[in-house]
C-alpha cells in the first residue's frame, strides 16, 4: 500500500455497497428504526401541500373559517409530529455512524497489530493514520447522513410524483418537462464529483503522510539546514490538497444554479399553465398552490442528494481503501497454535536463508546453537545481517529456507504471543511512548509490581536517576522519551527487558549510547541476569563481549568465523583486524577507539 491513487474502478460498486451495509447488521434495531422515521418524513412532508390545497378549494374558497381553524390545527399538528419524528431521526442515525465507526476502528486496529513488520516497512505510517482516523470519520457520515437520508429523498420525491399525477396528470408533466435535463446534469455531477473525491482522499494520505514523517524527523530537517526545502515540499503538497478540493466545489457551484435554473422554470411553467387552467376554470387556485409547493419539495431533495452523494461516495471511496487494508490476508503475520511454557532456552538455526524482498538474499545458510545460559555474540560490519537473526528469532519476518528452534521445536509451531512472552530484546534505538516511567518499563502490565521494578532498577543502575526526578517513577515522559537523555532511555529499556524474567535475553548495540561509567554498572548487572538464560548480544564494541561462550564474526550475510575470543584471535582473521582496529596499545594500556 502506498500514497498512489486508488480508483475504486464502478461508478457504484454493488459489492461494496453491500460490504458498508453489513457494518450495520450487528445494529439492525436502531438501523431499521432510523429507515423508518425517515421513510415516514418522507410521507409526511408531501403530504402538507395535499392538506393546504384540500383546505383553500374546500373552506377558503367556501368561506368556512370554522373548517379552515381545523384545518390549520391539523398542519400546525402535522409540522410538530414532522419536526419531533425528525429530531429523533437524526440523532438515532448520528449515533448509528458513531457505533458502527467505533466498531470498525477497533477492528483495523485489531488487524494492523497482526500484520508482519514487512507490510509496516513498505507503507508509510501517515497513509495508516489516514485510513484509521479520517477514512473511518468519513464512512459514519454514510448512515448519519448518506444512505438514510438518500433512500429517504427518494421515497419522498416518489411520494410527491404520486400525488402530483393523482391530482393533476397535464399539470405534472407540464411541470416536469425539465426533468431530462436535470438526469442529464446529475449524470455529469456525478461523474465529476466522484473523480474529484477520490484525489481529494488521495492528497489527504499524502498529506498526512508527509507532515508525520517530517514531524518525527525534524532534528534531521533542522540538523542540515532543510527548514526552507521541506517548507516548499510541504506548500506543494497543501496546494495541490487545496486544488482537488477547489475542483470539488466547482462542480457543486456549477450543479446547484442549474438546479435551481431547472426549479424557477418549472414554477414557472405551473404559472403558466395553472393561469390559463383557472381562467378556463378546470384548475382550482389550491391546485396551483400546492403544485408549486410540491415542485419546490420535488428540488429541494433534489439538491440535497446532491449533498448526500457526496457523503456516500467520499465514504465508498474512504471504505473501499479500509476493505483493502482489512483484506489483507497475506500480510498477517503467520503464528503456530504451540503454546510455549517457559523453555530452557536452547536455540539452533539450522541452515537458514533469509532476505528482506524476492532476488535480495540478506542470510545465506545461516546455522549456529546456543545452550542454555550460553551468550554468543554477533559481530561484523553494518549490513552483515546481524539485527536480521534477530528478527528472524522474534518471528518478525518468514525464513526463506531452513529452521529456527527453541528446545528442539521449530519456533513456526509456537503462537507467536507465548514465544515473545520468553524473549526480551534491549535495541539501540531505544522507543518510550507517552506516559509515566513505570508504565514504559511494564508496558501497561499490572501484574509487574512497583517493588519488583524498583529492585531491578537498583540491580541495573537505572534506581539513582529516576529517583532524583519531580515525580520519580510517574515522572511523565514525552512522545518517544523526548524528555530523558538517550542514555537515561537506554537504562529503562534495559529494566523493562528484565522485569518480564525472559529465558532468552537479546542486546541489539544495547550499550553503544552509554557513556563509558554507566557502561561499567551496566556489564556488572548483565553477568548477574545472563545466569541461566541465553543470551545474544549484537556488538560492534568487542570489549562488551570479549567474555562471551561463543563469537560468530559475520560479514554479507555469512558466518565467516567462529569460536570464543581467545581461539578467534590466534586465527588471525577477520575478528583479529577488527580487534585491531578498535584496540590501541598505549603505555597505559589498552584503551577503545571507535573503528
Amino acid at each position: 500500500m502506498s500514497t498512489k491513487k486508488i480508483k475504486i474502478g464502478k461508478a457504484f460498486d454493488w459489492t461494496l455497497f453491500g460490504k458498508i451495509f453489513s457494518l450495520a447488521l450487528p445494529f439492525k434495531k436502531q438501523f431499521y428504526s432510523a429507515v423508518v422515521l425517515t421513510l415516514a418524513m418522507s410521507f409526511l412532508g408531501p403530504f402538507r401541500p395535499y392538506l393546504i390545497q384540500y383546505t383553500l378549494d374546500h373552506y377558503v374558497a367556501s368561506g368556512n373559517e370554522e373548517g379552515l381553524l381545523r384545518m390549520s390545527l391539523v398542519i400546525f399538528g402535522l409540522l410538530i409530529v414532522h419536526a419531533a419524528i425528525q429530531l429523533w431521526s437524526t440523532i438515532l442515525a448520528n449515533f448509528l455512524g458513531q457505533q458502527i465507526i467505533m466498531d470498525l476502528r477497533n477492528k483495523i486496529y485489531r488487524h494492523l497489530l497482526g500484520l508482519q513488520l514487512r507490510f509496516f516497512d513498505r507503507t508509510p505510517v501517515g497513509t495508516l493514520v489516514t485510513r484509521s482516523i479520517s477514512d473511518i470519520e468519513t464512512i459514519s457520515e454514510v448512515f448519519s447522513e448518506g444512505m438514510i437520508n438518500i433512500v429517504g429523498d427518494i421515497f419522498q420525491i416518489i411520494f410527491i410524483l404520486i400525488l402530483m399525477f393523482i391530482t393533476d396528470v397535464k399539470l405534472s408533466l407540464v411541470s416536469l418537462s425539465v426533468i431530462p435535463v436535470l438526469f442529464y446534469s446529475g449524470y455529469l455531477f456525478k461523474e465529476k464529483v466522484k473523480e474529484s473525491f477520490e484525489e481529494v482522499r488521495n492528497q489527504v494520505a499524502r498529506l498526512n503522510t508527509f507532515v508525520q514523517e517530517h514531524i518525527s524527523g525534524m532534528h534531521i530537517v533542522q540538523l542540515f539546514n532543510r527548514e526552507q526545502r521541506e517548507y516548499d515540499a510541504f506548500k506543494a503538497i497543501n496546494k495541490d490538497h487545496r486544488d482537488a478540493n477547489i475542483r470539488s466545489v466547482f462542480y457543486y457551484s456549477v450543479f446547484f444554479p442549474v438546479v435551481e435554473v431547472l426549479s424557477a422554470i418549472s414554477i414557472g411553467l405551473i404559472v403558466w399553465y395553472g393561469a390559463k387552467g383557472a381562467m378556463d376554470q378546470h384548475l382550482s387556485i389550491g391546485t396551483i398552490i400546492a403544485f408549486i409547493m410540491y415542485i419546490n419539495l420535488f428540488f429541494r431533495p433534489i439538491r440535497q442528494l446532491a449533498d448526500r452523494f457526496n457523503n456516500l461516495q467520499m465514504g465508498m471511496v474512504a471504505s473501499d481503501r479500509i476493505f483493502r487494508l482489512l483484506e489483507k490476508q497475506e500480510d498477517l503475520e503467520p503464528s503456530g497454535t504451540l503454546l510455549m511454557q517457559r523453555p530452557e532456552g536452547n536455540i539452533e538455526f539450522k541452515n537458514v536463508w533469509f532476505g528482506y524482498t524476492p532476488g535480495e538474499t540478506v542470510l545465506k545458510d545461516i546455522s549456529f546453537k546456543v545452550k542454555n545460559g550460553q551468550t554468543i555474540a554477533l559481530v561484523g560490519a553494518t549490513g552483515a545481517g546481524k539485527s536480521s537473526i534477530i528478527n528472524l528469532l522474534n518471528r518478525f519476518y518468514e525464513i526463506d529456507k531452513g529452521l529456527i528452534l527453541i528446545d528442539e521445536v521449530p519456533i513456526c509451531n509456537y503462537s507467536n504471543q507465548s514465544l515473545r512472552r520468553y524473549i526480551s530484546v534491549v535495541l539501540q534505538d531505544v522507543f518510550l511512548f507517552s506516559g509515566t516511567i513505570i508504565d514504559n518499563i511494564r508496558l501497561f502490565n499490572k501484574q509487574i509490581g512497583e517493588e519488583e521494578i524498583i529492585a531491578i532498577s537498583r540491580l541495573l543502575g537505572a534506581h539513582p536517576f529516576i529517583e532524583q526526578l519531580p515525580d520519580g517513577y510517574y515522572q511523565q515522559v514525552y512522545e518517544r522519551g523526548a524528555s530523558l537523555s538517550v542514555g537515561q532511555r537506554q537504562l529503562i529499556s534495559f529494566v523493562r527487558a528484565m522485569v518480564t524474567n525472559p529465558a532468552i535475553l537479546v542486546l541489539d548495540e544495547a550499550t553503544s549510547s552509554i557513556d563509558h561509567e554507566t557502561e561499567v554498572v551496566i556489564q556488572s548487572a548483565i553477568e548477574k541476569m545472563r545466569k541461566g538464560r541465553s543470551c545474544i548480544v549484537i556488538a560492534h564494541r568487542l570489549s562488551t563481549i570479549m567474555d562471551a561462550d561463543q563469537i560468530l564474526v559475520m560479514d554479507k550475510g555469512i558466518i565467516v568465523e567462529q569460536g570464543n575470543h581467545a581461539e578467534l584471535l590466534a586465527k588471525g582473521g577477520f575478528y583479529k583486524n577488527l580487534y585491531d582496529h578498535q584496540f590501541v596499545l598505549s603505555g597505559e594500556g589498552l584503551f577503545t577507539q571507535p573503528i
